[in-house]
């Protein structure tokens, strides 16, 4: 998708807040440092309509952008920043929750992780709970050009090792350095909105 209009809609943090429309949606999940805000300004060519922040754990609502007047992008708290209370994480958590299982213009979850490391113990939670409740999932792994080249599969294998993730399910390998896989990335997301 070539994007020319973008625009954040609204900040939510319950149900009467999301936006009243049909529009598909496709919420990202990730990691607080995991480069979900980069990912979001690399898909629709922007510099920083998302805000990438120094501050691993700014995103404490629900962002709705607005892409082409076509869908709904929906940023979700980044998981897993320790900074933050746990009464606090409760909240975001029980906010996600409430989102992902109940909105039923959600079409699919993308859920981000570092090519670097392993999954941590969050992003396995979030893939299974996504599993549970039968919503499809587009794994992105983030920062792939701080990996050589040759180096790839062997961290794409262990990613997928812990995840145990299901082969029906799409992994991309991404950078927002590079813009690789940003064509599979829209793919899978233009995929996931048509199969309504």
């Amino acid at each position: 998708m070539k994007v020319h209009n973008a625009e954040i809609v609204i900040s939510a943090v319950s149900p009467k807040q999301y936006p009243e429309t049909e529009l598909p949606e496709i919420a990202l999940a990730g990691r607080s440092n995991v480069g979900k805000s980069s990912f979001i300004n690399t898909l629709i060519d922007r510099k920083n309509l998302a805000r990438t922040s120094g501050k691993p754990g700014k995103t404490q609502t629900l962002n709705f952008y607005l892409i082409e007047n076509a869908l709904h992008f929906v940023d979700v708290p980044g998981y897993g920043y320790a900074k933050v209370s746990k009464t606090e994480r409760a909240k975001w958590g029980e906010m996600i929750e409430t989102y992902i299982t109940t909105r039923k213009q959600l079409r699919a979850v993308v859920s981000l992780v570092d090519l670097r490391h392993d999954p941590s113990k969050e992003d396995i939670q979030m893939y299974e709970f996504l599993k549970y409740y039968n919503i499809p999932v587009i794994v992105v792994a983030t920062k792939a050009d701080k990996i050589p080249r040759g180096k790839w599969n062997k961290h794409t294998s262990a990613i997928k090792k812990k995840l145990d993730f299901d082969p029906n399910d799409t992994f991309v390998l991404f950078s927002s350095e590079t813009k690789k896989g940003k064509e599979e990335a829209w793919q899978a997301i233009e995929a996931a909105i048509k199969k309504d």
